[in-house]
Protein backbone atom coordinates (compact mmCIF):
# COMPACT_ATOMS: atom_id res chain seq x y z
CA UNK A 1 0.00 0.00 0.00
CA UNK A 2 1.25 3.55 -0.62
CA UNK A 3 3.12 5.41 2.09
CA UNK A 4 2.20 9.08 2.49
CA UNK A 5 4.47 11.77 3.88
CA UNK A 6 3.17 13.44 7.01
CA UNK A 7 3.95 17.16 7.25
CA UNK A 8 4.58 16.95 11.01
CA UNK A 9 5.69 13.74 12.74
CA UNK A 10 3.56 12.50 15.60
CA UNK A 11 6.30 12.94 18.20
CA UNK A 12 6.92 16.51 17.01
CA UNK A 13 3.20 17.26 17.13
CA UNK A 14 3.06 15.99 20.71
CA UNK A 15 6.12 17.99 21.69
CA UNK A 16 4.77 21.17 20.12
CA UNK A 17 1.42 20.73 21.82
CA UNK A 18 3.13 20.25 25.18
CA UNK A 19 5.35 23.26 24.55
CA UNK A 20 2.42 25.42 23.58
CA UNK A 21 0.45 24.43 26.65
CA UNK A 22 3.32 24.95 29.07
CA UNK A 23 4.91 28.10 27.64
CA UNK A 24 2.08 30.16 26.19
CA UNK A 25 -0.33 31.38 28.81
CA UNK A 26 -2.73 32.67 26.14
CA UNK A 27 -2.50 29.66 23.88
CA UNK A 28 -4.91 29.77 20.93
CA UNK A 29 -7.09 26.69 20.60
CA UNK A 30 -9.16 25.49 17.68
CA UNK A 31 -12.32 27.15 19.01
CA UNK A 32 -10.64 30.49 19.70
CA UNK A 33 -12.21 33.68 18.36
CA UNK A 34 -8.81 35.09 17.32
CA UNK A 35 -7.08 34.29 14.06
CA UNK A 36 -3.33 33.70 13.86
CA UNK A 37 -2.80 37.19 12.43
CA UNK A 38 -4.86 38.77 15.22
CA UNK A 39 -2.94 36.82 17.84
CA UNK A 40 0.40 37.93 16.37
CA UNK A 41 -0.82 41.53 16.33
CA UNK A 42 -1.90 41.34 19.98
CA UNK A 43 1.45 39.97 21.10
CA UNK A 44 3.39 42.34 18.86
CA UNK A 45 1.54 45.43 20.14
CA UNK A 46 1.82 44.47 23.80
CA UNK A 47 4.04 46.95 25.65
CA UNK A 48 6.72 45.37 27.81
CA UNK A 49 8.67 48.52 28.69
CA UNK A 50 9.65 48.49 32.36
CA UNK A 51 8.04 51.46 34.12
CA UNK A 52 10.17 51.35 37.32
CA UNK A 53 13.34 51.30 35.20
CA UNK A 54 12.11 54.29 33.19
CA UNK A 55 11.38 56.20 36.39
CA UNK A 56 14.84 55.40 37.75
CA UNK A 57 16.47 56.60 34.54
CA UNK A 58 14.40 59.79 34.60
CA UNK A 59 15.45 60.70 38.16
CA UNK A 60 19.02 59.61 37.45
CA UNK A 61 19.28 62.22 34.69
CA UNK A 62 18.50 64.99 37.20
CA UNK A 63 20.64 63.53 39.96
CA UNK A 64 23.79 62.93 37.92
CA UNK A 65 24.71 66.65 37.46
CA UNK A 66 24.34 67.18 41.21
CA UNK A 67 26.53 64.17 41.90
CA UNK A 68 29.12 65.30 39.35
CA UNK A 69 29.49 68.84 40.72
CA UNK A 70 29.68 67.51 44.30
CA UNK A 71 32.31 64.90 43.37
CA UNK A 72 34.42 67.41 41.42
CA UNK A 73 34.24 69.94 44.25
CA UNK A 74 35.30 67.35 46.86
CA UNK A 75 38.09 66.15 44.58
CA UNK A 76 39.38 69.72 44.29
CA UNK A 77 39.34 70.11 48.08
CA UNK A 78 41.41 67.00 48.83
CA UNK A 79 43.41 66.76 45.59
CA UNK A 80 46.70 68.14 47.01
CA UNK A 81 46.54 65.84 50.06
CA UNK A 82 46.54 62.65 47.96
CA UNK A 83 49.52 60.73 46.57
CA UNK A 84 50.20 61.10 42.86
CA UNK A 85 48.87 57.64 41.92
CA UNK A 86 45.59 58.28 43.76
CA UNK A 87 45.28 61.61 42.00
CA UNK A 88 45.63 59.85 38.65
CA UNK A 89 43.19 57.11 39.65
CA UNK A 90 40.51 59.55 40.82
CA UNK A 91 40.79 61.76 37.74
CA UNK A 92 40.64 58.73 35.44
CA UNK A 93 37.66 57.34 37.36
CA UNK A 94 35.76 60.63 37.12
CA UNK A 95 36.37 60.84 33.38
CA UNK A 96 35.29 57.23 32.85
CA UNK A 97 32.16 57.65 34.97
CA UNK A 98 31.16 60.82 33.15
CA UNK A 99 31.63 59.44 29.63
CA UNK A 100 30.09 56.04 30.37
CA UNK A 101 27.16 57.54 32.26
CA UNK A 102 26.07 59.59 29.25
CA UNK A 103 26.19 56.55 26.97
CA UNK A 104 24.60 54.33 29.63
CA UNK A 105 21.57 56.56 30.19
CA UNK A 106 21.05 56.95 26.44
CA UNK A 107 21.16 53.18 25.88
CA UNK A 108 18.82 52.62 28.81
CA UNK A 109 16.25 55.08 27.48
CA UNK A 110 16.35 53.71 23.93
CA UNK A 111 16.42 50.07 24.99
CA UNK A 112 13.55 50.34 27.44
CA UNK A 113 11.21 52.68 25.56
CA UNK A 114 11.67 51.08 22.13
CA UNK A 115 12.03 47.54 23.57
CA UNK A 116 15.43 46.93 21.99
CA UNK A 117 17.23 44.06 23.66
CA UNK A 118 20.80 44.85 22.41
CA UNK A 119 20.70 48.43 23.70
CA UNK A 120 19.24 47.38 27.04
CA UNK A 121 21.81 44.60 27.35
CA UNK A 122 24.59 47.14 26.68
CA UNK A 123 23.08 49.35 29.39
CA UNK A 124 23.17 46.45 31.86
CA UNK A 125 26.78 45.55 30.98
CA UNK A 126 27.97 49.15 31.34
CA UNK A 127 26.19 49.45 34.68
CA UNK A 128 27.48 46.20 36.12
CA UNK A 129 30.96 45.94 34.58
CA UNK A 130 32.12 49.58 34.58
CA UNK A 131 30.06 51.95 36.72
CA UNK A 132 29.62 49.66 39.70
CA UNK A 133 33.35 48.82 40.28
CA UNK A 134 34.46 52.46 39.92
CA UNK A 135 31.75 53.70 42.24
CA UNK A 136 32.59 51.04 44.83
CA UNK A 137 36.21 52.16 44.66
CA UNK A 138 35.15 55.76 45.36
CA UNK A 139 33.00 54.61 48.26
CA UNK A 140 35.15 51.98 50.01
CA UNK A 141 38.83 52.93 49.65
CA UNK A 142 39.64 54.99 52.74
CA UNK A 143 43.04 55.97 51.33
CA UNK A 144 41.38 58.49 49.01
CA UNK A 145 40.16 60.50 52.05
CA UNK A 146 36.40 60.02 51.71
CA UNK A 147 34.65 63.20 52.87
CA UNK A 148 31.12 63.14 54.40
CA UNK A 149 29.54 64.80 51.37
CA UNK A 150 31.23 62.28 49.08
CA UNK A 151 29.97 59.37 51.13
CA UNK A 152 26.42 60.70 50.98
CA UNK A 153 26.28 61.41 47.24
CA UNK A 154 28.12 58.20 46.34
CA UNK A 155 25.78 56.11 48.50
CA UNK A 156 22.71 57.58 46.81
CA UNK A 157 24.28 57.08 43.40
CA UNK A 158 25.08 53.46 44.30
CA UNK A 159 21.44 52.93 45.31
CA UNK A 160 20.32 54.25 41.92
CA UNK A 161 22.80 51.99 40.15
CA UNK A 162 21.89 48.79 41.99
CA UNK A 163 18.15 49.26 41.49
CA UNK A 164 18.70 50.00 37.79
CA UNK A 165 20.76 46.83 37.41
CA UNK A 166 17.99 44.74 38.96
CA UNK A 167 15.21 46.50 37.03
CA UNK A 168 17.03 46.23 33.69
CA UNK A 169 17.65 42.53 34.29
CA UNK A 170 13.92 42.01 34.84
CA UNK A 171 13.12 44.09 31.75
CA UNK A 172 15.53 42.01 29.66
CA UNK A 173 13.85 38.80 30.79
CA UNK A 174 10.42 40.16 29.87
CA UNK A 175 11.54 41.37 26.45
CA UNK A 176 13.29 38.12 25.55
CA UNK A 177 10.20 36.15 26.58
CA UNK A 178 8.10 38.32 24.28
CA UNK A 179 10.52 37.81 21.38
CA UNK A 180 10.52 34.06 22.00
CA UNK A 181 6.73 34.02 22.04
CA UNK A 182 6.57 35.95 18.75
CA UNK A 183 9.08 33.57 17.19
CA UNK A 184 7.08 30.47 18.12
CA UNK A 185 3.79 32.05 17.06
CA UNK A 186 5.21 32.88 13.64
CA UNK A 187 6.75 29.43 13.30
CA UNK A 188 3.43 27.76 14.09
CA UNK A 189 1.69 30.16 11.71
CA UNK A 190 4.03 29.14 8.89
CA UNK A 191 3.41 25.45 9.60
CA UNK A 192 -0.35 25.96 9.46
CA UNK A 193 0.03 27.90 6.20
CA UNK A 194 1.85 24.96 4.60
CA UNK A 195 -0.65 22.50 5.99
CA UNK A 196 -3.61 24.41 4.55
CA UNK A 197 -1.79 24.67 1.21
CA UNK A 198 -1.22 20.91 1.16
CA UNK A 199 2.57 21.28 1.20
CA UNK A 200 5.27 19.98 3.50
CA UNK A 201 6.73 22.79 5.69
CA UNK A 202 10.18 21.22 5.33
CA UNK A 203 10.48 19.95 1.77
CA UNK A 204 7.65 21.73 0.01
CA UNK A 205 6.15 18.41 -1.17
CA UNK A 206 2.48 17.68 -1.37
CA UNK A 207 1.17 16.22 1.85
CA UNK A 208 -0.56 13.44 -0.11
CA UNK A 209 2.37 12.56 -2.29
CA UNK A 210 4.44 9.51 -1.52
CA UNK A 211 8.17 10.02 -1.12
CA UNK A 212 8.94 6.33 -1.67
CA UNK A 213 9.31 4.73 -5.06
CA UNK A 214 6.17 2.80 -5.92
CA UNK A 215 5.98 -0.14 -8.20
CA UNK A 216 3.06 -0.36 -10.62
CA UNK A 217 0.00 -1.93 -9.12
CA UNK A 218 -0.48 -5.42 -10.39
CA UNK A 219 -3.85 -7.02 -10.70
CA UNK A 220 -4.32 -9.96 -8.38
Amino acid sequence: MPVYYSPVPDNLQTGLAYLGGSVFTNNRTADSDFTREQEDAIVGNELVSHLPLQMLLYFNIFYFPCWWFSAVFMLEVKFHYLPAYYQALLVTGMVLLTVIEVARLYLGYIGNLKEKVPELAAFWILSFMFQLPVLLFFLTDEEIIILPLERAVHSLYLLFLLTQILASFQALRTMTQKLTLLFYLRQFGNMEHFRHAGMSPVYGLSCHRSVLPMSPTQNM
